[in-house]
């Protein structure tokens, strides 16, 4: 069975998780969707590791938001470019 069965978005209203921009009321949009997911949803590594692998720009996804994602992913390239130096030396 596919994970996106059992996820705990499945029974929320799907514009939740996809606000309309990063300020004023889109950031308790955010939060609300976040909430969900880190709440009560037993697929959110799976959703997370979805998007990530995906490329999966928008949304809120495995309880964070696309500026969150973003981050997660610089940190990542940098642990890997770190590592990459390290191997060299």
């Amino acid at each position: 069975m596919d994970w996106r069965h059992s996820a705990a978005c499945r029974d929320e209203d799907p514009e939740l998780f996809f606000p309309i921009g990063t300020t004023g009321p889109a950031l308790l949009q955010i939060e609300e969707a976040k909430a969900v997911c880190r709440s009560r949803c037993p697929v959110i590594e799976q959703c997370l590791q979805w998007a990530l692998e995906s490329g999966t720009d928008e949304g809120v996804w495995g309880g964070l938001s696309e500026d969150e994602r973003r981050a997660f992913k610089r940190r990542a390239a940098r642990r890997r470019w770190k590592r990459a130096g390290a191997d060299q030396a």
